[in-house]
């Protein structure tokens, strides 16, 4: 099958946006394969943390990132069989794959395993260049953002509740930080691609974001099939 003809639906936005949330609740509603890229990075910093490995170590990252076994399960994250979803989450991690996210090499080696994911009957992604970079054919793009302070918000109350201990002005500054680092970098940097559609989160419900996204999935017009 020609894989371009599968529908993406690609979320991006920065840090604690409420992508990654979105984009796995629209791609139940619609019986979608989800990926959330920055899983991917996440899982990849954290192993290098596990192993020992410098962060700056590029060649290092690569050679571990090809080979390590990952996959997506029930709403977990697993690494070589192990679940990783709660390990992956913390602003350590966190901090860590904002860093590594930076090195163009890594990000090309990790791009074929990200467009892997796109098969029958549809895909919804999230991440930071989904709809620039990774599926820039994407049926729907869709660009969420809310203010540093209602994100910071978000981050500390989802830290707090998985029993981890947080402090809201340190995820602050991280946030805008990361803001700063996602921007400015030159491989794939945090933007707002030109035919997606902004949606600003802050004072929106969950259920409120999915509407509107699954809106306009089924507004959007579908990909032709090429000919025989």
């Amino acid at each position: 099958m020609d894989r371009s003809t599968i529908p993406v639906i690609a979320i991006d936005g920065p840090s604690a946006s409420g992508k990654g949330t979105i984009a796995a609740l629209v791609a139940r509603e619609l019986g979608f394969h989800y990926l959330d890229s920055g899983a991917i990075y996440r899982v990849t910093a954290y192993a290098a943390l596990q192993a020992g490995l410098a962060l700056e170590d590029e060649a290092a990252l690569i050679d571990m990132a090809r080979r390590m076994e990952l996959r997506f399960e029930g709403g977990e994250v697993f690494l070589e069989g192990q679940a990783v979803g709660d390990a992956i989450r913390t602003e350590e991690a966190g901090r860590a794959a904002s860093r590594i996210a930076v090195l163009p090499a890594l990000r090309a080696a990790l791009l074929e395993r990200q467009r892997a994911f796109r098969q029958a009957p549809g895909l919804a992604t999230d991440g930071r260049d989904m709809g620039t970079v990774v599926f820039p054919d994407a049926r729907v793009k869709v660009f969420l953002t809310a203010s540093a302070e209602e994100r910071a918000r978000r981050r500390y109350k989802q830290l707090i509740e998985k029993g981890f201990c947080a402090n809201f002005d340190r995820i602050l500054q991280d946030l805008q930080e990361r803001d700063a680092r996602d921007a400015a970098r030159e491989a794939a940097p945090l933007q707002h691609a030109p035919d997606a559609v902004l949606i600003d989160t802050t004072g929106m419900t969950i259920d409120e974001v999915v509407r509107r996204v699954l809106e306009l999935y089924r507004q959007a017009p579908a990909i032709p099939a090429p000919k025989a």
